[in-house]
């Protein structure tokens, strides 16, 4: 039996090209699958290269699907993908052989395949056996591995998925659950010495000569008593800028709600840029977090535009970072890195920026891509620079966002020599 295509073509052997093209329909139809899932597909079906459609379809259904409320979408595609006349979508009432479960909703995609039993004959669903070579590695096809591995598929519960589902996943009111969730981040920054003392009774620190003479004079011919003093601890400047351009759109809210927190609870510096800066920490700064976004959005005039990455960062050094704001901050820049400016630029003012923060945080959500290289212009500029690189595309992955920010400089600081970075020379 020969396999159809959506187009009536045969489905190319390759599994990258399967996994692309299944992603590609699903999403024409309404399922949020993006480039991310694709790639997490290819790489289950290589660790577990399915045996029979009925394997396949449980695969592609946990990794795709992450709605109810897309199965019946899925499962049409699916079968339209394999010929739902056939039945090749399996039923999966009958696969659990419970006798009280109600029909399947898939659209066209319920057909049982040829000899199934009903679901009162507890037998299991025949499987219909995938071409030899479709997927390389099963059965030791097209690699030295041995027999199928066993597996166990588990279905995550809904608050679990959405903390690992990409934000550009995310559907309307997806959002703004992680929103909400996203706005009780607190982002802590280390701590400097500020140039306020306070009394230390170590005798280790250092002494404080004013101090110590107004208690000479206070005791009188006592003899004097000396008094150390220890400069206080403070929290360094958070400063945050964020692209706001047309290819970060599917990230902006979210990384907008992480601002807002940020800016009303540890008091950090926001910044938006696309074509040009905009400052939008007063903005940020009021509690509710609905008025805040709306005041910002009738503050920045480019949104979804293009992005002028180094005239951006330009501004902001001239403007704010050499006037005090990014000397000694922990400097955090979201952005996939797609800049219209020339990548020398960029690396010149990243040069700059390096001078003045105690540290640079990138924040790349399109990092997690399987086989992800940064090889656009303004992130292969700006790499060198950095102290950390993280995706932060969804919201478990903001924990290694938060812990980059509160960690201390080490020193020779900045990403090393790598499969894409160069030796970044003070």
């Amino acid at each position: 039996m020969t396999e159809r295509g959506l187009d009536g073509s045969v489905p190319p052997a390759d599994t990258a090209a399967f996994c692309a093209s299944l992603t590609t329909a699903l999403r024409r139809n309404g399922v949020p699958t993006s480039p991310d899932r694709a790639g997490r597909l290819a790489e289950a079906l290589r660790l577990l290269p399915p045996a029979d459609r009925t394997t396949l379809y449980w695969a592609c259904r946990v990794v795709l699907v992450s709605d109810r409320e897309q199965l019946p979408v899925f499962d049409a595609v699916f079968a339209a993908v394999f010929g739902s006349a056939t039945g090749l979508v399996p039923d999966p009432a009958e696969h659990r052989g419970d006798p009280h479960h109600p029909p399947w909703s898939g659209q066209g995609a319920t057909e049982r395949p040829t000899g199934a039993s009903s679901p009162s004959d507890h037998r299991p669903v025949p499987e219909t056996a995938l071409p030899p070579g479709m997927f390389p590695g099963r059965d030791g096809v097209g690699s030295g591995e041995g027999p199928l591995r066993e597996s166990v598929l588990l279905m995550a519960s809904g608050q679990e998925r959405l903390h690992h589902t990409s934000f550009a996943e995310l559907t309307e009111e997806e959002t703004a659950v992680v929103r909400h969730l996203v706005r009780r981040i607190v982002l802590s920054t280390p701590v400097r010495d500020s140039r306020r003392t306070r009394r230390s009774a170590r005798s280790s620190s250092r002494l404080d000569i004013r101090r110590t003479a107004r208690t000479a004079r206070r005791n009188g011919p006592d003899a004097a008593r000396l008094v150390f003093a220890q400069r206080r601890p403070k929290p360094r400047r958070l400063v945050l800028l964020c692209d706001v351009s047309g290819s970060m759109e599917s990230y902006t809210r979210v990384f907008l709600s992480l601002l807002q927190g940020a800016a009303a609870g540890a008091r950090a510096e926001a910044f938006v840029f696309s074509t040009r800066l905009t400052r939008i920490t007063r903005q940020l700064a009021v509690r509710d977090p609905d008025t805040a976004l709306a005041r910002a959005a009738a503050e920045v005039r480019d949104w979804a535009s293009g992005t002028r990455l180094a005239e951006s960062l330009h501004r902001f050094i001239d403007d704010y970072g050499r006037q005090g704001m990014a000397r000694g901050a922990v400097v955090v820049v979201i952005s996939d890195g797609w800049a219209q400016d020339d990548p020398a630029q960029v690396a010149a003012q990243m040069e700059r920026l390096r001078r003045l923060a105690y540290r640079i945080i990138w924040i790349n959500p399109r990092k997690v891509a399987v086989g992800y290289q940064p090889l656009a212009g303004g992130m292969a500029a700006a790499l060198p620079y950095c102290d950390a690189f993280v995706s932060g595309h969804s919201y478990s992955a903001l924990a290694e966002v938060a812990a980059a920010i509160r960690s201390d400089r080490s020193p020779g600081s900045g990403l090393r020599t790598n499969q894409f970075t160069r030796q970044r020379t003070r």
